[in-house]
């Protein structure tokens, strides 16, 4: 009797283990399959996508923190930035929007085909600009790599435990093979007559050589190392721990970091006499294709360089007469726009004291600008990013070179906060009615608001939450000052001819930019141009002419990218007419994410219909 009992049973127990071995089986069919060829389904392709251009750079998942700790494997790497890698990443390109091109794109609802769209926008934008890859100065006076590095360990490499602690001085070991990847492609771009304009080198020179003339404990690399340190407190390395990764981090910079940098030293400084001056990309090999690429990747339009052009001039034209209505009412009458904004500038009530303590001001102010405005837009958001955003000085090393301002993102579990970085360099370019414009273009609700908002997306594919677009992001920022304005934050005059001057700013970026690389004006041309229409300090002025030199198009973005949300705006206005809601207009465009502005068109178009 128990035979016969069992018997049923062990049939039982072996299909039910057979299948079993089968779902495995299909399961690691599945899995491989996905990994390998076509996946089954759009999302899956998208997330292997994102996945494997991830593993390839542990920098930016570092920078990004996306995975939880017992997945880092990557944090004592640094990205590869060798030829045969490069070679490597645009064939997985090609491949990538092939097989995106087999998915069925009519079959699609709305949400997965601009899925599609974008991620064919960017990897087709991408592929059409394979043949100039080599159209860019590596080491640069903005974002090189000599200067993103120790900015990047400084930063964005956390040291709140040992095994981090280790990888911080894992990364700084591997100096030496990133700066012999670097020199690589270096020495190729001088092969292929693609050499940096004259100042580039010059002041990456200067750059360099004081990094390296510093003390080991005075670098950035030791002392932001130790400043961590002192604020984890009893929750990081105990003070043993701490004396010995210090005592190895000083090691580290004086035998693999100062040697290495010493390599790009003697290569800027062979290379200078070779450089040909301060000219655009026109004077580069096939330049002209190369710009009218840039500006339809920077603009995500078909706009031509002189389109462009056209659209600048009379953009200054308009704003001019703006700021001469304020101007006038200051009684300054007499000069140009720029020759009476800097005398506005320079006015004792507009600057602070060139101190430590004037400093430590111009840093509070920005904060209490941004708490205030955060406060007050209720009446035109519904969706906010969790996370807040701080105010930090621009790193000393850096700031002679470095921009006015920028903003870094938060990261994404959460462990630091977006940072809108201010230039203090010299006082005298912090001009108090230019601050609050400044404060809403970079943090709330410009940059800050939209890239936190984009990374806290749910149910969209991973690049969705990263993926950047110039033309939407700094169109919005842009936009956001001026929405600023009509909610009541500028009501002051000053401040209001502050905006003003922000906006001409980046229409006479839209003048210079294809000035510089399609109409073959010099530096100095430029330089007087912006210095005429803006009244912004020389320094400022200089540094600006400097960056379009080094990144052509990129200026581009902002005032194009904000005439387009403008416009869908009243274009909604006009549809809708009392249905019309700001916030849920902004809602949409936030929720997006960055996209190309046709796609950004094409969704507000869709919203009219359907509140209609």
């Amino acid at each position: 009797v128990s035979f016969a009992m069992e018997t049923p049973m062990r049939t039982v127990l072996k299909w039910l283990f057979r299948l079993f071995l089968l779902a495995l089986l299909a399961a690691v069919l599945l899995i491989l399959h996905t990994l390998w060829f076509k996946p089954a389904k759009p999302n899956w392709f998208y997330e292997r996508v994102f996945m494997e251009y991830g593993i390839q750079d542990p920098q930016m998942l570092s920078s990004m923190r996306m995975l939880p700790g017992w997945m880092d494997w990557y944090s004592d790497d640094l990205t590869d930035q060798s030829l045969a890698h490069e070679r490597k990443m645009q064939a997985k390109l090609k491949q990538d929007l092939a097989t995106l091109r087999q998915y069925d794109r009519k079959g699609m609802n709305e949400a997965d085909a601009l899925n599609y769209d974008m991620l064919q926008y960017f990897l087709a934008m991408q592929a059409d600009g394979e043949k100039f890859a080599h159209h860019n100065y590596p080491l640069n006076q903005l974002f090189g790599i000599q200067n993103e590095f120790p900015t990047f360990m400084a930063t964005q490499h956390p040291v709140a435990s040992v095994s981090e602690a280790e990888n911080y001085l894992a990364r700084l070991d591997k100096t030496p093979l990133m700066v012999d990847q670097v020199m690589e492609g270096l020495l190729l771009r001088e092969r292929e007559n693609i050499l940096p304009p004259t100042f580039v080198v010059e002041k990456v020179l200067k750059e360099m050589r004081a990094f390296v003339a510093a003390e080991p404990k005075q670098n950035i690399l030791y002392t932001s190392l130790a400043e961590k340190f002192a604020e984890a407190g009893k929750e990081g390395l105990s003070p043993a721990q701490q004396k010995l990764f210090l005592a190895k981090t000083e090691a580290a910079i004086r035998d693999k970091v100062y040697p290495s940098y010493g390599k790009f030293i003697a290569y800027y400084q062979q290379l200078l006499p070779k450089t040909q001056g301060n000219r655009g990309v026109w004077a580069l090999p096939d330049g002209e294709a190369l710009y009218a690429y840039l500006v339809r990747m920077h603009t995500t339009t078909e706009m031509t360089p002189d389109q462009v052009h056209q659209l600048g001039l009379s953009e200054v034209a308009r704003i001019e007469a703006e700021m001469d209505t304020i101007l006038r009412a200051e009684g300054l009458t007499e000069g140009s726009i720029g020759a009476r904004m800097q005398i506005l500038a320079k006015r004792p009530d507009q600057l602070y004291p060139d101190t430590d303590a004037g400093r430590k001001q111009i840093i509070n102010d920005f904060q209490s600008i941004i708490n205030e405005i955060d406060k007050g837009l209720t009446p035109y958001f519904n969706v906010r990013p969790k996370l807040g955003v701080e105010v930090e000085r621009v790193p000393e090393f850096r700031e002679q070179t470095a921009p006015g301002a920028y903003y870094n993102p938060p990261a994404f579990d959460g462990s630091r906060p977006g940072v809108f970085y201010i230039n203090l360099r010299n006082t005298d370019e912090v001009a108090k009615f230019g601050m609050r414009t400044l404060a809403y273009h970079e943090a709330i609700p410009g940059h800050h608001f939209q890239i936190a908002i984009q990374q806290e997306l749910q149910g969209v594919p991973t690049f969705r939450k990263v993926l950047p677009f110039t033309a939407f992001a700094e169109g919005w920022a842009l936009y956001s000052e001026r929405l600023a304005w009509e909610a009541g934050f500028q009501n002051n005059p000053l401040d209001n001819l502050g905006r003003l001057q922000a906006e001409m700013f980046r229409a006479v970026r839209l003048v210079v930019d294809t000035g510089l690389h399609s109409k073959q004006w010099t530096r100095e041309q430029a330089i007087a141009y912006m210095t005429e229409k803006t009244g912004m300090p020389e320094t400022d002025v200089t540094a600006e002419i400097e960056r379009y030199l080094v990144m052509p198009g990129q200026a581009l973005a902002y005032k194009v990218g904000m005439l387009k949300i403008l416009e869908l705006r009243e274009r909604a206005k006009t549809e809708l007419g009392p249905k019309f809601d700001i916030k849920a207009f902004h809602d949409l465009v936030l929720t997006g994410g960055s996209m190309p502005l046709a796609l950004l068109e094409q969704r507000v178009d869709a919203w009219i219909a359907k509140q209609k």
